[in-house]
C-alpha cells in the first residue's frame, strides 16, 4: 500500500481519513462556516480530514441547474479556507487547462467519475505534482480501475487515491459492490468510499439529482467495516436549501455521532 501525506493528513498507513464539505462553493461565509464547524468536530473526534467543495458542477442534470460561482471565485474561497482554518482542500477539474491554476490552491486534484478515463486530464493532473483522487466511473468494473492507476503512475504521480461511488443499476439508481474495496486496494493505492454520491439517484428528480440521505450512516459503516482508507461525504448545514446535491448530503448535525462510530469500527477492524 502506497501511503502518503497531504499537508498534515495521512492517507493509508492504517489511518481512516475523511474528505468532507458541501457539494459546491456557495459563498465565502458559508465555506468558512462549514470548514470551521467540520474542523472542530474532527478535532473533537480525533480524525483527520480534507475540506471538499467544487467550484463548478459541470455535469448537472439540466442546463438550468446551479453550477457554482466559477473557478476564480471558487479557488479564492478555498484559498481562504486553507489560510483561515488551516486544513488542506480538494476540488474537481473537468478540463486540462484548469489543472495548472487549480494546483496553485488545491492540495488534491479530483477527477469526476464521468471523466475517469480521460487520459489527457489524468496525465495533466499527474504532472501537477499534486495528489490525485480519481472517482471510478459508474460504468467501470473495479478491476478496470487498474488502468487509471497505471496512467497516473506513468505520468509521474506518486500520490494516488481511487474512489468508489457506486455503479449504474437500472435507471436513476446506483449500487455499491463491496468487492470493489479490496479489489482496488490490491492496486497498491489508498481507496476512498464516496458514501453520499453512492446514494444519489442521478436525474431522479427530472431536472435535478435525487438521493437517499437516510442511508448514509448504513453505507458508511459498511464501507469502513470493509477496510477502506478514507470516507468521502458531502456535508451541509441545511441540505434542503443546498443549491446542488441537497437530497444526498449529510446534515451537519449528524456528522459528529457518525464519525465517532466510524472511528470505533475502524479500530475494531484494525485489531
Amino acid at each position: 500500500m502506497k501511503s502518503f501525506n497531504v499537508d498534515n493528513v495521512t492517507f493509508g498507513d492504517g489511518n481512516l481519513t475523511f474528505i468532507l464539505g458541501p457539494c459546491v462553493v456557495e459563498s465565502s461565509q458559508h465555506a468558512l462556516f462549514m470548514a470551521r464547524e467540520i474542523n472542530d468536530i474532527c478535532q473533537a473526534v480525533g480524525v483527520e480530514f480534507v475540506y471538499k467543495s467544487s467550484f463548478d458542477k459541470a455535469n448537472r442534470s439540466s442546463i438550468e441547474s446551479f453550477r457554482g460561482g466559477g473557478m476564480d471565485f471558487g479557488l479564492d474561497v478555498l484559498a481562504q479556507v486553507k489560510k483561515e482554518i488551516g486544513v488542506p482542500v480538494i476540488t474537481d477539474v473537468h478540463e486540462t487547462w484548469q489543472v495548472e491554476k487549480v494546483a496553485t490552491v488545491a492540495d488534491i486534484i479530483q477527477i469526476p467519475a464521468f471523466l475517469c478515463r480521460q487520459t489527457d486530464l489524468l496525465v495533466e493532473s499527474a504532472k501537477s505534482g499534486k495528489a490525485v483522487n480519481v472517482k471510478k466511473g459508474q460504468f467501470l468494473a473495479p478491476w478496470d480501475a487498474k488502468n487509471i492507476v497505471e496512467k497516473l503512475q506513468q505520468a509521474g504521480s506518486e500520490k494516488i487515491l481511487l474512489t468508489e461511488r457506486g455503479a449504474s443499476f437500472g435507471y436513476n439508481n446506483l449500487v455499491v459492490d463491496l468487492r470493489s474495496f479490496p479489489i482496488m486496494r490490491s492496486f497498491g493505492v489508498p481507496v476512498v468510499f464516496d458514501v453520499t454520491h453512492s446514494l444519489q439517484l442521478p436525474g431522479g428528480l427530472g431536472k435535478a439529482t435525487g438521493g437517499q440521505a437516510e442511508y448514509i450512516e448504513h453505507f458508511a459503516r459498511a464501507g469502513v467495516a470493509c477496510g477502506v482508507d478514507a470516507v468521502f461525504m458531502e456535508v451541509h448545514d441545511n441540505p434542503s436549501v443546498a443549491p446542488s446535491d441537497g437530497p444526498n448530503q449529510l446534515p451537519l448535525n449528524r456528522l459528529e455521532n457518525l464519525l465517532r462510530k466510524l472511528k470505533q469500527i475502524h479500530e475494531l477492524v484494525k485489531e
